[in-house]
């Protein structure tokens, strides 16, 4: 009797085990599988990213080159100031320097200009301003350097001309800025020029040419209001 019971106890355990037991591969599963991951869609996301950077560095480099302009930039005329004129003047003489070129450094100083600014406001002398500007630019070559230097005063870096040169061409540049007329609301206003000139050497420093051309300029200007032009 008690043999048929632990017989049958057996039978049922042995029954019941495969049914309690989880399979094998269920077993090995996680709940939360990592869904398989899509390279090509990834590297396009990337690719994508890096061409929007590489367009805000573009951008970004094209406003510091505008930066950089109209830091050199006079506003009123449009031609170099005195920041970009210094620069240019600085890498003219390196290049005389070194190849033994020629050229000059021109000051212009208007004449009468300070009777036009006060006599007709400071819009009329701007006016006077812009129009020399342009008269001064169509006057020499693309390669040559034209920037207001402050206030009434304009300078110059012409390239591959002799002294004598220099001279006459700063006597056609003043006559060209004495037939510059601005029609100032029925009045016509015109002023003159005053040019000293510097010859660039291969020894020049900065400060020295600055201070010829200057001393030149003011030479001129006394002779003009002598009357004793050449």
């Amino acid at each position: 009797m008690a043999k048929a019971v632990l017989s049958r106890a057996r039978s049922e355990l042995s029954s019941a085990r495969p049914r309690d037991r989880a399979p094998l591969d269920e077993r090995h599963q996680t709940p939360y599988a990592t869904p398989p991951r899509n390279v090509p869609t990834e590297l396009a996301v990337l690719l994508g990213e890096i061409e929007r950077l590489q367009g805000e560095l573009r951008a970004e480099r094209e406003r510091v080159k505008e930066l950089e302009a109209s830091a050199d930039s006079d506003a009123l005329t449009g031609i170099f100031n005195r920041r970009g004129f210094d620069r240019e003047l600085t890498r003219s003489l390196a290049y005389v320097k070194r190849y033994w070129t020629r050229a000059a450094l021109m000051y212009v100083d208007l004449d009468g200009f300070k009777p036009v600014n006060d006599g007709y406001g400071h819009a009329a002398g701007d006016a006077i301003l812009k129009a020399v500007a342009a008269r001064l630019t169509g006057s020499v070559r693309a390669s040559d350097t034209v920037a207001r230097l402050g206030g009434d005063e304009f300078g110059l870096i012409l390239w591959n001309l002799s002294e004598a040169n220099a001279a006459s061409k700063a006597w056609a540049l003043e006559a060209a800025v004495g037939d510059v007329v601005v029609d100032w609301e029925g009045a016509m206003l015109s002023v003159g020029a005053s040019i000293g000139f510097a010859m660039l050497g291969p020894s020049d420093e900065l400060a020295e040419i600055l201070a010829r051309a200057d001393r030149a300029m003011y030479a001129r200007k006394s002779a003009r209001k002598g009357n004793r032009l050449p």
